[in-house]
């Protein structure tokens, strides 16, 4: 029988210590009177492993802005209770981004209260482990994808590429363009995820150092019709030197830097886009209006092969390795299923 949420219940929390490591994380156990404000209260089910989550843990990871800090930047579960107008008790729903995770208490605790307009009421045809599973990542891949097709590349007009692809974002980006049709290259620093990234769908596995060199021609011969970059820096502006007329190139990522060493020419000459894709601010009617199309016709189909799970207990050296470049596809935590023997905070 699920706990009451009137008795304490099990967390990972980042707080600040007077020791050279400046933080630690580890489990806790939390009341209601622990969470902030809020007019839906979720049983959290699942949250996942994401880069920003890493961060969150570490004192120079520019990423919390409050401690205690309850980290998991999104959720999906099912309403305990919710004020007048929100989703009745029951329904499930999922939540990311805004300040979850970071400014506010997250998605690795078995409660969560968020504001109603952060809320997000699931599709029939996803469960919330499947939320999860896709997570902000493939919440990102999704916007990123439809921002290709919004733009009328179609998989007629040649192949696209995918960088980082063996990452969060770029693994859900390579199986909904396969999806969808087009012929995928997909591009990863990790030799050992080639086998995978052709199992979700790519056409062809590109290492990562033939784009990431330096020096290059500010025009190259043109490639493919689009890209989705999560990577940035060097790589951004190789791809967009060799993105064909008319292209788009949804950029997510900055792992291999916030720079641009880019000229013009791409876009002046072939009409090449440049879009930024920010799932943390979109605004709650676009996020769920993609929700329902991620139950739809951008439902990835290739979950199970993508997502490993992990019990919240365990999900420090999770967090490790995806700071560490170690990470492949997605990780779901089973928050709902975990037991804590931590102190109450």
């Amino acid at each position: 029988m699920p706990d009451s949420p009137t008795e304490p219940f099990p967390a990972m929390v980042v707080d600040k210590v007077d020791t050279e490591a400046g933080v630690e994380f580890g489990p806790r156990l939390l009341t209601l009177a622990d969470l902030p404000p809020g007019e839906v209260l979720v049983r959290v089910e699942y949250s996942s492993v994401n880069y920003k989550d890493g961060l969150a843990t570490l004192a120079d990871g520019k990423v919390a802005t409050t401690y205690p800090l309850v980290p998991g930047i999104d959720l999906a579960g099912t309403v305990v209770h919710a004020d007048a107008g929100g989703p009745a008790p029951g329904t499930r729903v999922v939540a990311h981004g805004y300040e979850i995770g970071v400014a506010r208490h997250g998605g690795y605790a078995r409660y969560a209260r968020l504001p109603a307009q952060w809320v997000v009421e699931l599709p029939p045809a996803v469960s919330t482990r499947e939320a999860m599973a896709i997570g902000t990542a493939g919440f990102t891949a999704a916007m990123s994808v439809a921002r290709i097709v919004d733009h009328g590349v179609g998989p007629g007009d040649g192949p696209v590429l995918v960088t980082g692809a063996s990452g969060g974002v770029g693994s859900v980006a390579v199986n909904l363009l396969a999806g969808l049709g087009f012929e995928v290259v997909a591009s990863s620093g990790k030799p050992d995820a080639a086998a995978l990234l052709r199992r979700l769908g790519a056409a062809a596995v590109l290492d990562r150092s033939e784009l990431s060199a330096a020096g290059g021609r500010p025009l190259a011969k043109q490639r493919w019709a689009a890209a989705v970059d999560c990577v940035g820096g060097q790589t951004l502006a190789n791809v967009l030197a060799a993105t064909g007329y008319g292209g788009l190139v949804a950029a997510s990522g900055l792992t291999g830097g916030a720079g641009l060493p880019a000229t013009v020419l791409p876009f002046i000459l072939r009409g090449v886009t440049l879009a930024g894709i920010d799932s943390v601010q979109l605004p709650i009617e676009r996020r769920r209006a993609l929700w329902q199309r991620l139950g739809a016709d951008l439902r990835p189909s290739a979950l199970a092969e993508l997502t490993t799970e992990v019990a919240l207990a365990d999900v420090g050296p999770v967090l490790e390795r995806i700071r560490a470049g170690g990470a492949t596809g997605r990780t779901v935590v089973n928050v709902d299923g975990v037991e804590s023997n931590g102190e109450h905070a």
